[in-house]
């Protein structure tokens, strides 16, 4: 997306050393004689994590100069939500997440824009569209928190098409599992091994997965494919598949608005 540049963040103010410096927090010190830095907290989930969770999480993660930075672009999209003139301001802070709050909290940063701005599907569109990469993994992320319906599968549809690996697993998120018909989701499967992308990232993927003979069947051509070429089959597949063959749950059926049976063979 193409935004005006953006005055850089104020950095954080360094850790002070030397003489007169406060005192380190204690910890086992490293061989020079530094304290290792607490281990990283476990990356969050922005499709999965309620908004309101999301935003406590960030605002204890980030730094002071980010924290504010993200008040203000948060404010600046609750006074100005949905779609204003070609371009809306929340949409030019989606563009300066990374660099003001940093790599790891972008894609969480973004996703609670989105939600504050009560973005639609067209505005979601829309930043998807001009987006950059960053920011359409973003709008894929945000999909299950905003739009309840299956309005926004051409997105998703879209990013399955691509061969980022970081698209198509923002891709296989809950929206999916939620809004892909049985034909679909199940090549969304293949597009995640094809692609590399571990199964793990594929939402719902038991239940799904589970008693789909014709998913079974395409992830058994799959690793023959493979094991004639000589190439290695990746692990999840087997696990996927022996999950495909086991007897079918009613309770854990594709969701009643798709258009196929998850049990039917392909057309």
């Amino acid at each position: 997306m193409n935004h005006p540049r953006a005055t850089p963040a104020t950095p954080e103010a360094a850790t002070p050393s030397g003489p007169g410096a406060a005192p380190r927090p204690p910890g086992n010190p490293a061989a020079d004689g530094t304290t290792p830095a607490a281990p990283a907290a476990a990356p969050i989930n922005p499709a999965v994590t309620p908004p309101a969770e999301l935003h406590r999480l960030l605002s204890a993660g980030l730094g002071a100069a980010a924290r504010a930075w993200l008040d203000q672009a948060l404010d600046e999209a609750a006074a100005h939500p949905g779609t204003h003139g070609p371009i809306s301001v929340w949409e030019l802070r989606l563009a300066e997440a990374g660099r003001r709050c940093g790599g790891a909290h972008a894609d969480a940063v973004r996703v609670l824009i989105l939600h504050t701005a009560r973005a639609d599907t067209e505005a979601l569109t829309r930043v998807y569209d001009q987006g950059t990469a960053d920011e359409r993994r973003a709008v894929l992320h945000a999909l299950p928190h905003l739009v309840p319906g299956p309005d926004a599968r051409p997105l998703v549809e879209d990013a399955l098409r691509t061969n980022d690996t970081r698209l198509v697993a923002a891709a296989v998120g809950p929206y999916c599992a939620r809004h892909l018909d049985a034909h679909a989701w199940r090549h969304a499967v293949l597009k995640c091994l094809f692609t590399g992308v571990a199964l793990d990232r594929v939402a719902d993927l038991a239940r799904r997965a589970r008693g789909d003979g014709e998913l079974a069947r395409m992830l058994g051509d799959y690793a023959d494919e493979r094991a004639a070429a000589g190439r290695p089959v990746p692990e999840d597949l087997h696990r996927v598949r022996a999950l495909a063959l086991a007897p079918a749950d009613s309770a854990s059926s594709t969701p009643s608005h798709t258009t196929d049976d998850p049990h039917g063979k392909e057309s």
